[in-house]
C-alpha cells in the first residue's frame, strides 16, 4: 500500500473538511480545485478511478474511466496502474478485485451497498441448489463474491438471454438474484424450466407500470429506454403489444445498450427508466436529445455515497481496500469467465 506525503498544505486543508455522517462522508464540494487534487493524488498512488454510470457527475467528470461495472472491471484488469478506486458500490469492487487479485483495489465508502446484491446470500443460493440438484445457477453480476462462486455462468442484463440459450434446453435453471431480470429472460428464452429468484433493486423495483405509462402517453413522439432490472419493463412491452405506444420506440436495454441507442437515435426526445444518474451520460452521448427521466425520483442513495468528499479520502488515506479471499476468488473468477467467452461481457449491466 502507497503511503502519501500528508505534508501538503492543500491537501491537508480539504481532508480538514471531511465531516463522517451515516449518508456518507461530505463537506467537500466537487469544483476544479478537487478535481485537481484528485487527479494529483491518484498520480502520485499510481491510481486509475472508475466511476459507474450512476454516479454523481463530479464524480464521473473526474474519473479515468466510465461505465458499467464489468465493462470497468475489465479495464481495471488491464490497467497499468496498480491501484484500482471503484466508485461504484461494494460488489463492482469485488469484481473487480476478482479479475485483478494482483492490483489494490479501492472502494471511497465501503458502506456503499446494493439492496440487489443482498437480496441473495450464499447460504440463500445453497439451499436453492440442494433443493433442484444438477439445474444450472445463472446469476446476475450484481451479486457478492460469496454468490458468483456457487455459480455455474454469471450474466449481464445485456447477455443474459444469450447465457440462458448457452445452457442444455433440458437441464434446470436458477436465475438470481433480479426477478424482473429473470423475467425477461424467460419471456425472451420462453423457457418453462427457468426459476427465478425474488429479488430486486429498490430503485429499479419502484419505477413502476402506472407511472410509465402516464408518462409515455405524455409524450408521444418520444422514445422508451427501460432497463430489464425495472418494474415496469413488461408494462413497457405490454404498452406496445396492444399499440398504446409504437413498438419500434420501446426498448429493453442494458446501461451500456441504452448509451449506443442514444448515439444512433433520430428521436427528439426520449423517456429513461433507470436510476437518474444515467441522465448524465445520455446527455453527453447526445446533446441534441431531450432525455427525461421516467421517474426523477429513482436514485440510489448508495451510489450517491461515494461523495467528493469520500473520493479525497480514499485517495489520501489508501480506504477501504476491498478483498476476496483467494478461494472464493478463484471460483468466482470462473463464472465470470465463462460468461465472457460467451459473449457480449462488457457494457451491459
Amino acid at each position: 500500500m502507497t503511503v502519501l506525503n500528508r505534508t501538503d498544505t492543500l491537501a491537508d486543508d480539504l481532508a480538514a473538511r471531511i465531516i463522517d455522517s451515516p449518508a456518507g462522508y461530505t463537506g467537500i464540494d466537487g469544483d476544479e480545485q478537487w478535481a485537481a487534487e484528485v487527479r494529483r493524488l491518484a498520480q502520485l498512488r499510481n491510481a486509475t478511478i472508475l466511476a459507474h454510470n450512476y454516479q454523481l457527475p463530479a464524480i464521473q467528470d473526474v474519473a479515468n474511466h466510465v461505465g458499467d461495472s464489468l465493462a470497468l472491471s475489465r479495464i481495471a484488469a488491464d490497467a497499468s496502474e496498480d491501484t484500482i478506486v471503484f466508485c461504484g458500490v461494494h460488489f463492482m469492487a469485488e469484481t473487480a478485485k476478482i479479475l485483478s487479485p494482483q492490483k489494490t483495489v479501492l472502494i471511497p465508502d465501503q458502506r456503499a451497498g446494493c439492496s440487489l446484491a443482498d437480496s441473495i446470500t450464499a447460504e440463500d443460493l445453497q439451499a436453492w441448489k440442494d433443493e433442484h440438484p444438477g439445474a444450472v445457477v445463472v446469476s446476475y453480476v450484481n451479486t457478492s463474491a460469496a454468490v458468483k462462486a456457487l455459480t455455474d455462468i454469471c450474466c449481464t442484463s445485456s447477455n443474459a438471454v444469450d447465457v440462458v440459450n448457452s445452457i442444455d434446453p433440458d437441464r434446470e435453471v436458477l436465475f438470481c438474484p433480479d426477478q424482473f431480470l429473470g423475467a425477461h429472460a424467460r419471456r425472451m428464452t420462453g423457457r418453462e424450466n427457468l426459476h427465478v429468484w425474488a429479488g430486486e433493486c429498490h430503485v429499479h423495483a419502484g419505477i413502476n407500470g402506472d407511472e410509465l405509462a402516464g408518462q409515455a402517453r405524455s409524450h408521444p413522439d418520444a422514445e422508451l429506454y427501460v432497463h430489464p432490472e425495472c418494474g415496469c419493463a413488461t408494462s413497457a412491452l405490454y404498452l406496445a403489444g396492444e399499440g398504446a405506444f409504437p413498438q419500434e420506440r420501446v426498448k429493453i436495454l442494458s446501461t451500456g445498450g441504452m448509451l449506443d441507442a442514444a448515439r444512433a437515435t433520430h428521436a427528439r426526445q426520449v423517456l429513461v427508466a433507470t436510476e437518474v444518474g444515467m441522465l448524465y451520460q445520455l446527455r453527453r452521448a447526445a446533446p441534441g436529445v431531450d432525455f427525461q427521466a421516467v421517474n426523477d425520483r429513482a436514485s440510489c442513495k448508495y451510489m450517491k455515497m461515494i461523495t467528493p468528499a469520500a473520493l479525497l479520502r480514499c485517495l489520501l488515506d489508501g480506504v477501504d481496500e476491498v478483498d476476496v479471499d483467494p478461494e472464493t476468488s478463484q471460483r468466482a473468477r470462473r463464472s465470470v469467465q465463462r460468461m465472457i467467452e460467451i459473449g457480449q461481457p462488457g457494457g451491459g449491466e
